[in-house]
């Protein structure tokens, strides 16, 4: 038991390590490696190698994943795609010849005067922090210099292109992007990416990452933490420009499997344009042909009443499929009064009981049913040490190896591995919970060697699987989108008539 509860403390320990994995990805490593070190998470205290339970666990994924009898062949994914430049935020602003002054937020960037104030406040605190850009000539002339920079490096940004990397990455797959793409982040794509030519532009949608390390010091101030500043004048992700492109190129392309994210990118909208916009969305997605399922990513969000307006302004009838993690879900039922609503914050390790309790009533409040026109019938819920994947029955084939698939890529891509290496992973999952909180749910007691424990209840199927937590993560970026797109690879959607 002591080893049990040795690796269930750790859990906790990891999970605000977790939260800010998925929903601050782009922190830079050395604030990764800092945090996790801060928190003493050695090794695993299991016996490593192929007998430890991590070392079981994976080599069970491995038999249980195995690819649906119908695969997709054709995936078209938009709308948000950017460019992320990570550079050190000191040596910019000194290539931009300003002076270290006094620290000062501003919740808008109008001139260099204001980035040098807001990066200085922030770098102070050592607290991460994002804010928009208002003057595009001066933003692209700081892009430009960013960009050039000796040292600066570009990764591909934005959930839709992540999904569309981590879906190109199957050469048997053809895959559409479409959103605001520049020359840049063209290079960037996999050549497996086409990209109609009404989504190409002739500038990048850059968003800067400052970073600085713990102790770093400018003029008077010390850094107390690594950590990072963004900023960017990305109008087009954020007023979804590229939805109507999106969805007219759609009858050339002929997708079998249809992902849209970005929503969470009109948060600095007015709530008119919100409103306005979010019932565009719909009347978009319905453009799309019967048959093809629709999947919605759902990323970090701090406006309830955008997460409000997405539950019932028929965004979530509109589609199939939803991937989210333990915020979202969260926050999302706060904002329509759910079930566990009156939770205020996870504490530690999201409760599998009720998790599973506001999947079941996101299903059955919004999802398809005999007396409801829904086409919503799958949820894939991640968090840091365990993914389920809820089904409504009949509607998706081969969720077993779907769970684990999404559940094994965190592990490989976090840790920048090709397989799991059990020496460099751990189980952080609850060895026993309960499946339901809000009626009597079944008590289930982990086992590493049948990692996917299946339940159901009243028509719809949860399968969970706990993740290997990768315990000196080297690649954070796109956790999320990784886990949705390999979860959506190896699923099966039922056609319907």
């Amino acid at each position: 038991m002591a080893l049990w509860r040795g690796s269930a403390y750790a859990g906790f320990l990891a999970l605000a390590v977790g939260c800010v994995f998925l929903l601050e990805p782009q922190l830079p490593r050395s604030a990764l490696r800092s945090l996790w070190s801060s928190l003493q998470l050695g090794p695993a205290p299991a016996p490593l190698g192929p007998g430890s339970p991590e070392g079981r666990l994976a080599a069970a994924w491995d038999a249980l994943i195995v690819r649906p009898a119908r695969r997709w062949r054709r995936v078209a994914v938009g709308v948000n795609a950017c460019v992320d430049v990570v550079l050190s935020g000191v040596k910019l602003l000194q290539a931009l010849g300003l002076n270290p002054g006094s620290g000062e937020d501003h919740s808008v960037l109008h001139s260099r005067n204001d980035l040098e104030e807001a990066f200085l406040h922030f770098m102070g605190k050592g607290a991460a922090a994002e804010r928009f850009f208002s003057d595009k000539e001066a933003f692209q002339d700081i892009a430009q210099v960013a960009s050039e920079f000796p040292g600066a490096q570009h990764y591909v940004g934005g959930n839709a292109a992540l999904i569309g990397q981590k879906f190109a990455a199957n050469s048997d797959l053809k895959v559409l992007l479409c959103g605001p793409v520049g020359p840049k982040l063209h290079e960037l794509l996999d050549d497996n990416v086409f990209v109609p030519p009404e989504s190409l532009q002739e500038v990048d949608e850059f968003h800067l990452i400052l970073e600085y390390q713990a102790g770093e010091e400018w003029g008077q101030l010390k850094a107390p933490h690594a950590n990072r500043f963004i900023f960017s004048h990305d109008l087009s992700n954020g007023a979804m420009n590229m939805l109507e492109v999106f969805v007219s190129s759609l009858e050339e392309f002929q997708p079998d499997l249809v992902v849209i994210s970005g929503l969470h990118m009109m948060e600095g909208q007015s709530k008119e344009f919100q409103k306005k916009r979010l019932l565009e969305v719909v009347t978009s997605i319905s453009d799309i042909p019967t048959g093809v399922p629709v999947h919605l990513e759902l990323a970090s969000m701090t406006n309830r009443e955008l997460m409000s307006s997405i539950v019932h302004q028929q965004v979530f009838p509109a589609v199939a499929s939803l991937g989210l993690n333990e915020q979202e879900l969260l926050f999302l039922s706060q904002s329509a009064s759910g079930p566990h609503s009156s939770l205020s914050s996870w504490n530690g390790v999201p409760d599998v009981g009720v998790v599973s309790d506001i999947l079941f009533w996101i299903l059955k409040e919004h999802g398809r049913s005999e007396s409801r026109a829904s086409d919503l019938t799958r949820i894939h819920f991640h968090t840091l040490a365990y993914h389920i994947l809820a089904t409504v029955d009949g509607h998706w084939a081969n969720q077993l190896a779907a769970v684990a698939a999404g559940a094994r890529v965190a592990g490989t891509q976090a840790c920048a591995t090709e397989t799991i290496d059990a020496r460099r992973v751990s189980l952080r999952a609850p060895r026993e919970f309960t499946t339901s909180r809000s009626e009597a749910g079944s008590r289930v007691v982990l086992n590493p060697s049948e990692p996917v424990v299946e339940w159901h209840r009243d028509g719809v199927s949860f399968h969970f699987t706990p993740v290997l937590v990768c315990q000196d993560p080297v690649r954070t970026v796109g956790l999320g989108d990784a886990i949705s797109a390999e979860g959506l690879f190896y699923s099966e959607a039922h056609p319907q008539h």
